[in-house]
């Protein structure tokens, strides 16, 4: 198998001072954020209201099962994004394919704030949706991986996790200001909100496009692919990274993937099923006023996003596995418990499970891009890491809401989605415990025990 090859320690002017950490957070972790704001207002307009404006049938239950599905299409197209943009950044520059990325969701969004609805148009314009939900999960697909291997290139050796958190952040911050946006939504009359005013969230991420594009024309290239480009220069063109990521480090791609298969499957069940249990009319959903269960929801993922620094803090202090492993544990145990809190049918118990959810399952994404990204050398890394998360992401969190949509209509009982929920953080456990150790000074610690045995 082939062996990780260290990040380069010449980090570039652009983290030499302060103002270019910042220059380099804004690049990585702003634009993620922006990114995720597209991605997750999509989310959250499928549980609050798509349902009744694009998907109509005689089952609600079932209209909110077919908006969730073409929420998963997104992320049947990410892995399809990481092998075209981690191309791109293996072999023509990490900084290139970020902005590609970033213009395709940009516009994508801001189509879709302009779409007609069902009822104008009929059965075209669900169809359009999906066509524009997958360009979201494409572009999706590239920016992830691009924006951690961008930010981690730049990082000091011993502050990896800490640059990489500026990406993983990009998810709890990008989804408090989608929560946000439709919290302000729905101060409107719900007639309003129904009729036009769920198209401001779109139309505002369509807007910042341009503040995106203009944070990350002003960031450097990555210093590791610059040394690249004058030790391999044009032959490096040439070469099909996901083809050889796949032939030398397959084993980690599988490990990797199952890792982020619980991480997913726990966020995306908080983040957009649990919206519409919450909401949804008995005897499917608990039948709770939308408004405070969207500001539960942003209160749960400022936890996270603490979660997320403290836990890459100490990643960097203790190692990736050991932290990650506590966040995978936490999360087991959360699982069994939060389903139980939100069935019964309050808005403090829901509140109470999003929070304690979001918070373990924060610990366990924290190190995460940067674990992912040092599995792999750097000639693969952007593809390595990319179709790695990506292909965890379509087994858990693009399906997790439909699985758990169908648990409960199955079943009546949310606590069996618990169940589910559990079982996928024990599989991302297990893959933990069979990944090497990536942490440079974890490495040296063990090292240095090795020469004094």
């Amino acid at each position: 198998m082939t062996t990780t090859s260290r990040v380069d320690t010449d980090t570039s002017d652009l983290t030499s001072t302060r103002g270019g950490v910042a220059r380099l957070a804004f690049a990585s972790g702003v634009g993620t954020s922006l990114e995720f704001y597209d991605f997750a207002i999509y989310g959250t307009a499928t549980a609050l209201v798509f349902t009744d404006t694009f998907f109509r049938t005689s089952n609600p239950w079932f209209s909110t099962f077919m908006g969730l599905a073409t929420f998963a299409i997104g992320f049947l197209m990410a892995p399809v994004g990481a092998v075209v943009f981690g191309w791109v950044g293996d072999r023509f520059g990490r900084k290139s394919a970020l902005l590609m990325t970033f213009i395709g969701m940009g516009v994508a969004t801001m189509v879709m704030g302009m779409l007609p609805t069902y009822a104008q148009i009929g059965v075209a314009a669900p169809i359009l949706l999906v066509l524009l939900r997958m360009v979201h999960g494409l572009c999706r697909g590239g920016e992830t991986g691009g924006a951690a291997v961008l930010a981690i290139e730049h990082a000091p050796d011993d502050k990896r996790a800490r640059y990489g958190v500026f990406v993983a952040l990009g998810s709890p911050v990008g989804s408090i200001l989608a929560n946000l946006a439709f919290a302000a939504v729905l101060l409107l009359p719900a007639a309003s909100v129904a009729s036009w005013g769920w198209r401001i969230p779109f139309l505002i991420g369509g807007v910042v496009l341009f503040l995106g594009i203009w944070i990350r024309r002003g960031v450097s290239e990555s210093p590791v692919f610059q040394q690249m480009m004058r030790e391999e220069g044009e032959t490096l063109k040439n070469q099909l990274p996901v083809f050889a990521v796949l032939k030398t480090n397959w084993r980690r791609v599988v490990l990797a993937a199952g890792v982020n298969i619980g991480l997913n499957s726990s966020t995306f069940a908080l983040a957009t099923f649990m919206l519409s249990y919450a909401t949804a009319a008995a005897p499917e959903g608990l039948g709770l006023p939308r408004q405070p269960i969207v500001n539960a929801s942003i209160a749960a993922l400022v936890m996270h996003a603490v979660a997320n620094v403290l836990s890459a803090w100490a990643a960097d202090r203790l190692g990736r596995r050991p932290v990650m492993m506590a966040g995978a544990i936490g999360s087991i145990a959360s699982a069994l418990v939060i389903f139980h809190l939100a069935e019964a049918g309050s808005v403090a118990g829901v509140a109470s499970a999003m929070i304690i959810g979001f918070t373990t399952t924060g610990v366990l994404f924290g190190p995460m891009y940067t674990f992912f990204t040092e599995l792999f050398p750097r000639d693969q890394r952007q593809s390595g890491m990319g179709v790695s998360f990506h292909v965890g992401a379509v087994l858990g969190g693009g399906i997790s809401p439909l699985i758990a949509n169908r648990i409960i209509a199955g079943t009546g009982e949310a606590t069996y989605v618990g169940y589910y929920l559990a079982a996928t953080c024990a599989l991302s456990l297990i893959c933990l415990c069979l990944l090497p150790e990536t942490a440079p000074r974890a490495l040296a610690r063990a090292r240095l025990r090795a020469q004094v045995g």
